[in-house]
């Protein structure tokens, strides 16, 4: 794993950071997420509850160990994230890998908010919005149209002559490789994206009329569909296409309650 990546976004003014209480940042996440929309597959808003003021804030993709040991470097009060610690499913105890993380968040007293669907679903600072416009695509209208589950998936316009061209494109925009199953190499104008593993929306996205679906992963279906389709179908990382929703909504805090904000990437091949 490479080190860290730290990039700053929405800093408060230079030495006039002020501080937030931990219930103000919650609010004003859950205002602008809007959680209670979704069935999620796990807790959204505060997962571990640090100190009472916030004055500093690091936002990343996944709680991670690395994520949460770069943030007490960074200083954090509080750690913004997509990937939470604790999912549906899980066998509910305190030992290896979550003990690790939960004890050094709880001996530096730090906040830990997680928003998963919320945070893809935001019509300007999730995670699909942010893709969409590092990929170059536009809404057919006044905003982007949506489909699949919970109206989770994007669809938007494109000028891409071809699925080809289209995972240049991304490749060159996200840093990484991608995997192109190119249909029946049809002029690429109506684009359908949903980030992460929403391998499974590719039906959905095809009834809606899209000539090409990007997502994080693809599984076994997805290469004959696009096949037998001619809808190409485009895979180009979990983490790399969520990587924007949640420094984006950290910028929002840090502009909107006047706490430092610090975004670190930590590196994923998935």
């Amino acid at each position: 794993m490479t080190a860290p990546s730290l990039s700053d976004h929405g800093h408060g003014a230079p030495g006039a950071a002020r501080e937030a209480t931990r219930e103000a940042v919650l609010a004003t996440l859950d205002d602008l997420l809007e959680p209670a929309r979704f069935q999620d597959y796990g807790p959204n808003g505060l997962q571990v509850e640090g100190r009472a003021t916030i004055r500093r804030l690091v936002s990343g993709v996944t709680a991670s160990l690395a994520l949460i040991e770069a943030a007490i470097g960074a200083g954090a009060d509080a750690i913004l994230v997509h990937h939470g610690l604790f999912w549906r499913g899980q066998r509910g105890t305190v030992t290896g890998w979550m003990k690790a993380r939960l004890q050094r968040l709880l001996a530096h007293d730090i906040n830990l908010y997680a928003y998963h669907l919320p945070l893809d679903a935001h019509a300007d600072l999730g995670n699909n919005a942010q893709l969409g416009h590092r990929l170059g695509f536009v809404p057919e209208g006044d905003a982007w149209s949506r489909f699949g589950d919970q109206q989770l998936g994007f669809l938007g316009r494109c000028d891409a002559t071809d699925a080809s061209a289209l995972a240049a494109r991304a490749q060159a925009a996200l840093g990484r490789a991608v995997t192109c199953v190119p249909g029946d190499g049809r002029v690429i104008r109506r684009v359908a994206w949903c980030s992460g593993g929403a391998q499974g929306y590719f039906e959905a996205a095809i009834a809606a009329g899209a000539d090409a679906f990007l997502t994080g992963e693809i599984s076994e279906p997805q290469a004959h569909l696009a096949r037998e389709t001619g809808v190409a179908f485009l895979a180009c990382g979990h983490h790399a296409t969520e990587r924007y929703g949640a420094p984006a909504v950290g910028a929002y805090l840090a502009a909107r309650l006047g706490i430092e904000h610090r975004f670190i990437d930590i590196d994923n091949p998935a």
